[in-house]
């Protein structure tokens, strides 16, 4: 997989993998989505949902973030068929 990906490729590939395969929550997701009140439900309805940005290049990998109005998720894609939510947070108002 080449990367970094449009946002449009990035989305395809997102909705493909919350199809059919497999994506997991980083430890510091999990503590920033109990932070803010987040379900997992909540991050892939944004995942399925949201506009997916130009991907940014951190830590060793690309992650592209998605956002809606009220909550955005970053995620890093490990392979085709992979994925791995980095952090996720509630838009403050």
């Amino acid at each position: 997989m080449d990367e970094p990906l449009a946002p449009e490729a990035a989305k395809q590939l997102l909705r493909s993998i919350l199809l059919s395969g497999v994506f997991t929550y980083s430890r510091h997701a999990k503590d920033e989505m109990l932070a803010d009140d987040l379900t997992t439900v909540d991050c892939e309805n944004v995942l399925r949902g949201g506009i997916v940005r130009p991907g940014d290049y951190e830590n060793g990998s690309w992650r592209y973030r998605v956002e809606t109005s009220r909550v955005t998720v970053v995620v890093a894609f490990r392979s085709e068929f992979e994925l791995v939510v980095v952090t996720a947070w509630r838009v403050a108002k």
